[in-house]
């Protein structure tokens, strides 16, 4: 039974009565329509009014474009739905999340790295001021997951860390930024991600940990986000053996199901144990990671039986839609499940009042609102946080700061994702560094990942290295991606022709501003240091500090050793 006066929503009589009035005047369809939340992609005007006359949905998500166009669409959205929208957006790093020209402040981890939770509160408040400014209003953010399998592709600089205490203050602040401005966040992943090293886009990952190892860590996070008052929880497509078998003795291991599809972590852990009232909605639905288990259209009322009260985007939307007609029409999934899901979604939008900015108009602010997107102050912010995250890992052979008088001629390597073709000179954040360095006075020669140099491979020996560059600076920006494996340094194939197999003969210097994990592949390299943001505030500070202009103030979020011998000297 949802109760509508208690925590999250604490509604009053004329919200609950809005909750029942409008339950009460719902048709089938638009009851189905209001458990999905579909991913849009087209924004042409005429085809948006028709979509929701359609499908009647109860949220909708967009993925990042400028910020005029994302308000236009969120505004015609709005008013052609009866039913105010949810409309969400991944507010992870900042307002980039909704907005291309927002701000893209920092990825968690190098809030974290700052060990000052008003970062947490920054993030939070950059992204929901600027969503707010384009009529977002719900962030898939932010993340609690803890960051505990250096080799987990997905979770890495999207989390604050290893440490449940600082990701739980500030997953806290986060979510106090987001309030100030009326975004309600979709806290995530439930029951917990990061202790698997596989990506739930590509498989249904396993949180491995004991009842009692889960209950004084992810249990412990969750719980103290449940009690702040969080409108809604992102289930993942998890699975947790431990409490699905402790919950329900009569469960075989081949009958443990991930969150999106287990009654046991979502009724019995979350809702029960944890004492969960609020919207449960599920992670994305098209990854493989929900769909294996059964067949799809039996998994999408499965989730709903489950107690996911909204499904998270389709493969196919008319086929998801009449999934649950037939559900249904042939009792598989009962009237009652249906008015209890609609009922909590209902009660989110009317604990966020967008019923009465719908009544008065205002669900979308007009154009004078985007003046706040990617405004200076929200840089200033950004700047401010870059110096205080960058952390310098090690420097045992003494080499920092640097200087064109000590170390004129840099080797620069740029190791990122090269399935495109290759790092091309100047572009993207990353590559502003060959610029900052030149201005610094240094003669910087870019390895050229197109044509390699296969004289210097295979002919050029210890004295032709040194004879051409005094030392050789890596940039590192493999950032975490989604349907991804590895997020591990790909050498170069052929003789590993860009790996640092010099470093007697000449220095090297390592600055990753995304993985902090590269020594696990790169423990020769004696100085090291992780900023966690592939943003330009982030290199602008790199290099002042370097170059000893300002000091390194980042702490460590995480192991970034690895636990590995030797990674430290």
């Amino acid at each position: 039974m949802t109760d509508l006066k208690a925590n999250p929503f604490f509604l009053d009589e004329e919200q609950i009565k809005w909750v029942e009035e409008t339950l009460a005047s719902m048709s089938s369809e638009e009851k189905i329509g209001q458990m999905f939340c579909p991913v849009g992609g087209n924004t042409q005007e005429d085809y948006l009014k028709e979509f929701v006359g359609e499908f009647h949905p109860g949220a909708m998500m967009y993925r990042p474009m400028p910020a005029k166009e994302i308000q236009k669409t969120h505004r015609v959205l709005q008013e052609a739905s009866r039913i105010p929208l949810l409309l969400g957006a991944n507010l992870e790093s900042g307002g980039n999340g909704i907005c291309a020209d927002g701000t893209y402040f920092a990825r968690p981890m190098g809030a974290a790295a700052t060990d000052d939770p008003v970062q947490a509160y920054r993030l939070g408040a950059i992204a929901g001021k600027e969503a707010q400014a384009v009529g977002c209003n719900w962030s898939f953010a932010p993340i609690c997951d803890l960051d505990m399998n250096f080799r987990n592709p997905i979770t890495n600089v999207r989390t604050y860390g290893s440490d449940q205490q600082r990701v739980t203050s500030f997953v806290k602040e986060q979510l106090k930024g987001l309030k100030e401005y009326g975004i309600a966040a979709a806290v995530k992943h439930f029951p917990g991600d990061g202790v698997d090293e596989r990506d739930q886009h590509l498989v249904s990952t396993v949180n491995s940990l004991s009842v009692e190892e889960y209950d004084r860590t992810y249990g412990a996070v969750w719980k103290e986000v449940i009690d702040a008052g969080t409108l809604s929880v992102m289930a993942g497509h998890i699975m947790q053996p431990a409490y699905s078998k402790y919950l329900n003795p009569q469960l075989n291991d081949e009958d443990v199901l991930p969150a999106t599809l287990s009654k046991e972590l979502l009724q019995g852990l979350l809702r029960g144990k944890l004492g969960f009232n609020g919207m449960i909605v599920t992670d994305a639905t098209p990854m493989v990671g929900f769909n294996t288990f059964m067949k799809r259209s039996e998994a999408i009322v499965t989730a709903i039986n489950a107690g996911c009260d909204m499904i998270l985007f389709n493969k196919d939307i008319r086929e998801d839609y009449q999934s649950v007609r037939d559900a249904l029409m042939d009792g598989r999934l009962s009237k009652e499940r249906v008015d209890e899901a609609c009922t909590r979604i209902l009660a989110m939008k009317a604990a966020m009042r967008l019923h009465t900015a719908k009544a008065a108009g205002t669900l979308v602010p007009d154009e004078k609102a985007l003046d706040a997107v990617g405004c200076a102050e929200h840089k200033k912010w950004t700047d401010e946080c870059a110096d205080a995250a960058i952390t310098l890992v090690k420097d045992t052979q003494h080499l920092l700061p640097i200087s064109p008088q000590t170390y004129k001629k840099i080797r620069l390597y740029l190791l990122e994702d090269r399935a495109g073709g290759g790092f091309k000179d100047g572009e993207g954040a990353v590559g502003v560094i060959k610029q900052k360095l030149e201005q610094e006075g240094f003669e910087v020669s870019l390895f050229d990942y197109n044509k390699p140099d296969f004289q210097e491979m295979f002919e050029g020996g210890a004295a032709d290295i040194q004879g051409k560059f005094d030392l050789a600076v890596y940039v590192a920006c493999i950032d975490t991606a989604s349907n991804q494996s590895v997020r591990r340094i790909d050498w170069l194939h052929l003789m590993a022709a860009d790996a640092p197999w010099f470093v007697q003969e000449v220095p090297a210097l390592f600055i990753s501003v995304a993985n902090p994990y590269h020594l696990v592949d790169a423990p020769m390299i004696k100085t090291f240091i992780n900023a966690y943001t592939p943003n330009e505030e982030v290199i602008a500070q790199v290099v002042e500090k370097i170059m000893g202009r300002s000091a390194f103030r980042g702490v460590n979020p995480v192991d970034p050793f690895c636990g590995i011998w030797g990674a430290e000297f």
